[in-house]
């Protein structure tokens, strides 16, 4: 079978390649415009792989993005390729808008006339898998006991999820419309090696154990569902590979923390793996900071349709994958100091 992944360079995509090379017998195309998160080097352990092939794609260019489906032939089409970060859709919602929804167009586009040339079996298996967020959901709220299902209105809060959102409908819209045999899966908030360290887990660790003030955005209460990135990637497998067209499945990990949490553990775990060399703890790194404009409260992902249809559940609980989390980055800090080399230097952007 044939995978065409988009955004396979980028830290859920590059998980979905490397465990489809090294646990399958399946081919993988990876279409990646490496923007700035996108990351070849995470990709090292599998890029001379027979069954592997990359191609530096920007989905926003229809003709080129066309031409690589066709030439392929893939079974699966995984539609990772995203701008995902809130503070960077906060100063330049354009880019988002630009590359989630006008990028998802094409790729719906480009889907559709190729499987309508398809024929038998093929064209009966194909699926469009459009991975997206649970931000699109918006905010439950503090205190509040709900959670998200995949019935829940739509409410983003920011740029980065109302252009998910957007996406959302498109591709329900070209399931609805032209029959394309779709599926969407929202996920919470992933986590795990080869994240780009803009994102909070990545940003403590290497903030700590360079010296460096550990910010957190108002009081840290705000809560989050966290889902190790391997979980995520076999949820997304079962579902390409046994959804019926339609489906929609809510993906999370049974991990409710608020932020101010994980950044204690983390500093504990520190402690204990690369500890100062005095008597201090990283925890007096902690350093309270203005909130980011429009900070959702709390997200919750209710996981049971996904348990129920196809028998997927979250093996991996936060406090073992946070230490193999942390673990990672102190073993492969050559991969962070590559990332930092560029134009990323781990500031702060998103304030108005």
């Amino acid at each position: 079978m044939r995978f065409f992944i988009t955004g396979g360079a980028g830290f859920i995509g590059s998980e979905l390649v490397r465990h489809l090379i090294n646990t399958t017998s399946f081919k993988v195309f990876n279409a990646d415009a490496l923007s700035y998160a996108g990351n070849l080097d995470s990709l090292k352990s599998i890029e001379n792989s027979e069954r592997y092939k990359f191609l530096n794609l920007n989905i926003c260019d229809y003709e080129l993005l066309l031409d690589a489906i066709n030439n392929f032939r893939p079974d699966f089409i995984l539609h990772l390729a995203a701008e995902s970060h809130v503070d960077r859709s906060i100063e330049n919602p354009e880019h988002f808008f630009t590359t989630n929804v006008f990028g998802t167009l094409n790729m719906l586009k480009a889907s559709r006339e190729y499987w309508d040339a398809l024929e038998g079996n093929k064209r009966q298996s194909f699926r469009f898998h459009h991975i997206s967020t649970d931000e699109v959901y918006g905010d439950l709220g503090r205190g509040s006991t709900k959670k998200f299902d995949e019935l829940s209105a739509y409410d983003p809060s920011s740029p980065y999820s109302a252009s998910k959102a957007s996406s959302d409908h498109l591709v329900r819209a070209w399931g609805r419309t032209y029959g394309l045999p779709i599926v969407i899966s929202n996920c919470s908030n992933n986590y795990g090696p080869y994240q780009f360290p803009e994102k909070l887990i990545p940003n403590v660790i290497i903030n700590a154990i360079n010296n460096k003030p550990i910010n957190i955005y108002g009081d840290g209460m705000q809560v989050r569902d966290w889902l190790y990135v391997s979980d995520h990637v076999e949820a997304l497998l079962q579902i390409v590979l046994n959804s019926e067209p339609g489906k929609t499945y809510n993906i999370g990990g049974n991990n409710e923390v608020t932020n101010i949490e994980i950044v204690n553990k983390i500093c504990s775990l520190l402690d204990e793996e690369y500890p100062l060399d005095s008597d201090n703890s990283y925890k007096n790194l902690i350093n309270f900071v203005e909130d980011r404009p429009g900070h959702d409260q709390r997200y919750a992902i209710n996981s049971e349709k996904i348990l129920k249809d196809i028998g997927w559940y979250p093996k991996e609980n936060f406090d073992t994958g946070l230490k193999k989390t942390v673990r990672w980055y102190l073993a492969n800090s050559s991969w962070v100091e590559r990332i930092l080399s560029g134009e990323y230097k781990l500031n702060r952007i998103g304030l108005l």
